[in-house]
């Protein structure tokens, strides 16, 4: 079995709910996962769009989460998981927002598409001091085990 991430609030490839958006209550999903490989000593997490700032034109990929250090032995998130809540260990990350946790979709034209990406690592990573995702990424490097990713779209209603 390999590393799959889901979530209860939408299914793979459709529309993220709006309350999980700007436009709503801006919480983070309920984020499910299954098939750690063994060896996982801990997991990372994520969240980014592509299509910034319009999908017919991306500049950019959007950062809406940064987790790392999650414990390999809890199955997933709960929904509008906030800091305190968070599994022991886990660390977070800054957003694109320049603050930690979760923002949701907030794209300012079109329908954009969110990944939910989930890394097993082979390692427990030093504190980062609230990296970015691209800091993340190179402290993560040579240690992923498995991946998966979860992939949700979203459009404002104008």
């Amino acid at each position: 079995m390999s590393l799959s991430i889901r979530s209860p609030a939408f299914a793979p490839g459709a529309a993220i709910p709006p309350r999980y958006t700007c436009d709503g209550a801006d919480r983070s999903p309920a984020l499910v996962w299954s098939g750690v490989p063994e060896g996982t000593r801990s997991l990372a997490l994520i969240v980014d769009d592509p299509d910034a700032p319009d999908p017919r034109a991306p500049r950019m990929t959007w950062v809406h989460w940064v987790l790392y250090d999650l414990p390999p032995d809890r199955p997933g998130l709960a929904e509008a998981v906030a800091a305190d809540q968070l599994p022991p260990g886990t660390r977070e990350g800054l957003n694109d927002w320049k603050r930690v946790g979760y923002g949701g979709p907030c794209p300012p034209i079109g329908r954009h598409r969110y990944f939910f990406k989930l890394y097993a690592l082979d390692a427990v990573l030093p504190d980062l001091d609230t990296p970015t995702k691209a800091r993340l990424e190179q402290a993560m490097r040579g240690h992923i085990l498995d991946e998966a990713e979860l992939i949700g779209t979203y459009a404002r209603d104008r």
